[in-house]
């Protein structure tokens, strides 16, 4: 596995090892849960559906999701959760922090939310229209497997203007 790095943001890949069962997963779209930033948006001209589709680990996963959880395990993540993540066309999630006061409340890392640690895998090619930025460094043309990785509070966007959905995998530990 190979890496590349900013300060916030690490770059690296993980064969592929899945098949396309996280296309037909029962997702729901949840409303984004920082007002402050919905405020903000609103005001900057966002209009659009700020939020994709997720399946987390209150429903089914995939069969080998547990492959996930081994691999991140072995990078010395803690207390891993999987949420698979679906942006439907016009989906656009603009420059954010995450909050993580489900995670933080369910693991008691309040005032250790600096050991949290959040990975997205892209479990497919890259298609034309998606886009992710991080580090004020646009991510595209990734391969399925490709994988960023962030501390906690690290900024950053994600949008789908393309004609097919996006799907990734986020990934939740602290170290």
């Amino acid at each position: 596995m190979s890496t590349t790095a900013t300060p916030e943001f690490i770059k690296y890949h993980i064969p592929v090892f899945w098949d396309d069962e996280f296309k037909r997963l029962d997702y729901v779209n949840e409303p984004f849960n920082d007002p402050v930033n919905l405020e903000l948006w609103t005001q900057q001209g966002y209009i659009n559906q700020f939020t994709g589709d997720m399946c987390d680990m209150r429903s089914p996963q995939p069969r080998w999701n547990q492959t996930f959880i081994d691999i991140y395990t072995e990078m010395g993540w803690q207390d891993i959760g999987t949420s698979y993540y679906r942006m439907s066309t016009g989906t656009i999630l603009p420059m954010h922090q995450d909050l993580y006061v489900k995670y933080v409340k369910l693991f008691d890392l309040a005032g250790q939310e600096h050991r949290i640690r959040r990975a997205i895998v892209f479990l497919e090619e890259w298609k034309s229209g998606h886009y992710f930025e991080g580090a004020q460094a646009p991510v595209t043309q990734w391969k399925a497997g490709d994988a960023i990785e962030w501390i906690y509070n690290a900024p950053h966007m994600a949008a789908n203007i393309g004609p097919e959905p996006r799907y990734t995998l986020q990934i939740t530990g602290w170290v």
